[in-house]
C-alpha cells in the first residue's frame, strides 16, 4: 500500500532502505526515548517483521520517504499494539500509529503530516479507533500527537512491560483518537 501526501510518500519497504534505517535506528538522539540504539541486524529484523505484520494484517509501520528527493526519512505507520504492552494498558487498546524520524528531518511538521494520512487510511478501513504512546518525558512525541488531535487519556498511563523499574522511560502515557465518522 502506498499513501502519498502533500511532501511524503508513505510506502512499503524496499531493500535500499534499511541502510538509511539502520542510520536513524542507530542515532543516539534519535532513540534517545527509545531503551537502546538498534544495530544494522535488529534494524533488518524491525523491518523484516514490518513486511510480515503488513501481510498479514494490512498495515504496519512504512517507510517515509520525501517526494521531492526520494530520500528515506524514517518510518511512519500503523500497527496491532503487541499484546506484552496491551496486558498493562488498562483500556487495552487494539490499533497504534507511531513515526521514528531521521534528526534531520525534526521540526518540519513531516511527522503530523504522514500520521494525519495514516489516520486518514485508519478511519477509511473503519477502525474505530487509534493510539499513540510514548514515554512521559518525551514531549516532542505528545506534541505530534497533539497536533494531529489525538486527546491525552491518564487513566491509561501504564509502565512499560520491556523497560526496567526506576528508569526514566519506563513511565508511558497514552493518546486517542476515535474514528469521526463512527
Amino acid at each position: 500500500m502506498k499513501i502519498e501526501t502533500e511532501r511524503l510518500i508513505l510506502r512499503p519497504w524496499e531493500h535500499r532502505d534499511r541502510a538509511p534505517m539502520a542510520r536513524i535506528h542507530g542515532d543516539p538522539d534519535v532513540r534517545r526515548f527509545y531503551y537502546k540504539v538498534l544495530t544494522p541486524e535488529e534494524t533488518n529484523a524491525d523491518i523484516d517483521l514490518s513486511i510480515e505484520r503488513a501481510r498479514i494484517n494490512g498495515f504496519h509501520f512504512q517507510a517515509a520517504e520525501l517526494k521531492e528527493t526520494g530520500e528515506l526519512i524514517g518510518l511512519i505507520g500503523l500497527g496491532r499494539v503487541p499484546d506484552a504492552t496491551k496486558a498493562v494498558i488498562p483500556s487495552r487498546p487494539d490499533v497504534e500509529i507511531g513515526w521514528v524520524l531521521g534528526k534531520q528531518f525534526w521540526g518540519k511538521g513531516l511527522a503530523p503530516e504522514g500520521a494525519r494520512a495514516w489516520l486518514d487510511y485508519a478511519w477509511s478501513i473503519g477502525l474505530p479507533e487509534v493510539v499513540a504512546f510514548t514515554a512521559r518525558i518525551n514531549l516532542r512525541s505528545q506534541r505530534v500527537m497533539q497536533k494531529i488531535g489525538m486527546r491525552y487519556d491518564p487513566a491509561d498511563d501504564y509502565m512499560h512491560p520491556k523497560i526496567p523499574e526506576g528508569h526514566p522511560l519506563h513511565a508511558h502515557v497514552l493518546y486517542r483518537i476515535g474514528n469521526p465518522s463512527l
